[in-house]
């Protein structure tokens, strides 16, 4: 998963101006640096910090279960997921990476659908389908014609 800009040469580097292997690199260019957004108080003490990623990481995935219970069901399921990846970007590298992974393809596709021809295609698609099931729509009337439930006769 190439998580950076497609510039070669480019590192993951840390929040406070490391590299990920842990040698020093110079932040004028990276956008945001990789690693823990907690309070300095916090990160100041180890087992506070623990702490804290522990709840952070409860938090995301509470969020990113109640994201994947609504997928089946009406709501904005990937939305709260992508929430929970969020939360869980605060404080774990490993999610900051799959975020901007998952920002640049989301930005790739939308880029890529809408581009006239793509655009021309889908919409040739969806009314060959809508003429697909109208036609279906249609024999079946014809064959079968509209009976209430309410009127069925045993």
């Amino acid at each position: 998963m190439n998580t950076g800009s497609n510039e070669p040469g480019e590192v993951a580097v840390t929040s406070d101006g490391s590299e990920v292997d842990g040698t020093t690199t110079d932040r004028a260019g990276a956008e945001r640096g990789l690693g823990s957004r907690a309070p300095e108080f916090i990160k100041a003490r180890r087992a506070l910090h623990l702490s804290w990623q522990v709840g952070v990481f409860a938090v995301g995935l509470a969020v990113v279960a109640v994201g994947i219970v609504l997928l089946p069901l009406p709501g904005p399921g990937w939305v709260i997921i992508f929430g929970g990846m969020a939360i869980w970007a605060t404080e774990f590298v490993w999610a900051q990476l799959v975020l901007r992974w998952t920002k640049r393809k989301v930005t790739e596709a939308a880029q890529k659908a809408l581009d006239p021809k793509v655009r021309r295609r889908n919409i040739t698609l969806t009314t060959i389908g809508l003429v697909v099931v109208a036609a279906g729509v249609g024999i079946y009337l014809s064959r079968f014609g509209i009976v209430m439930p309410w009127k069925i006769e045993e």
